[in-house]
């Protein structure tokens, strides 16, 4: 980055409004977990995704795993997680080494996510339900999240191959089976590459015909230049497909190669937002511009 593109981006963080500033939290608890994290030489999407709620999720014994490595095959354009290179071969001791984390931070509530795997013939969902199998048999107490890719593209592609993959994790019995829409109808080529978002929804679907009782969830950021109206159609797609729970949060620019922010909603808007989602029939809604997936998710059950 040369110094005309570090004073755009400081002059970017400058501008942002108030009420995204927040403090990062306990120092000896976001360690304490980035330790153990190291050691194990695993990854959580609270750290690749430097999520400003870490600190909070990790004092609530709280936190969300990343499978599969650091490096996703696709590359959305609002996404702060590496992309752009050969992926990580998959690390068959993860599984173990996610759950031994867990225990030795007293985890509660866990939610496993991954980078997209295209490379792989299933996608990585074998790796969900191994990782889930083996922080069971360490931490028989702990529930379990999951906040999956679409399963969608490389060997076996196609509606057969998804609904196949999806199933391998659903009939492991996730306490929330999460996939994100991330925008609406008409941003989704340029925010999100690679995915569409009638695929999205079909994930939600696909869930609930193979398993109805397990809870579905999806997520919005805004600020990519969505209007009210479509932010509401969204929710009206989710809930047609069974969608249970949703999460709305501010996009925030990870640095100039992703999209610049458009809009900072305000406060009052998300609070808006979550009254029009909970009248539209969602049973668990968190909207406010620091909001992300996984927040409080351990409440939601």
């Amino acid at each position: 980055m040369n110094s005309s593109q570090s004073a755009q981006l400081r002059s970017e963080i400058t501008a942002m409004p108030d009420w995204l500033r927040r403090p990062i939290g306990k120092a000896s608890e976001i360690s304490t977990v980035q330790r153990i994290i190291k050691q194990r030489q695993i990854h959580t999407i609270c750290e690749e995704g430097r999520c400003p709620n870490r600190g909070e999720c990790y004092a609530q014994k709280t936190a969300t795993f990343l499978l599969m490595g650091p490096i996703c095959t696709r590359s959305c354009a609002f996404c702060q997680v590496d992309k752009g290179h050969a992926p990580m071969p998959v690390d068959l001791e993860e599984p173990q080494k996610v759950a031994e984390a867990v225990q030795l931070l007293g985890l509660r509530y866990v939610v496993l996510t991954s980078v997209a795997r295209d490379d792989l013939p299933d996608q990585g969902a074998g790796q969900f339900v191994k990782t889930m199998e083996t922080i069971r048999q360490l931490n028989p107490e702990t529930q379990i999240e999951v906040l999956t890719p679409d399963f969608w593209g490389g060997t076996g592609a196609g509606e057969a191959g998804q609904r196949q993959r999806i199933a391998m994790i659903v009939q492991a019995k996730p306490a929330c089976f999460n996939h994100n829409v991330e925008t609406v109808r008409r941003l989704t080529g340029p925010v999100r590459r690679g995915a569409k978002y009638d695929r999205s929804l079909r994930v939600l679907s696909l869930v609930k015909e193979i398993n109805p009782t397990i809870p579905t969830k999806s997520g919005l950021m805004l600020g990519h230049g969505e209007t009210i109206e479509e932010v509401v159609e969204t929710m009206k797609d989710l809930r047609a497909v069974g969608c249970d729970r949703l999460t709305i949060g501010q996009y925030m620019r990870p640095s100039l190669e992703h999209l610049p922010v458009q809009k900072y909603w305000t406060p009052e808007e998300f609070d808006a937002l979550s009254s029009v989602a909970w009248k539209i029939g969602f049973s668990h809604v968190r909207s406010g511009p620091l909001v992300r997936s996984s927040y409080h998710a351990g409440e939601e059950g």
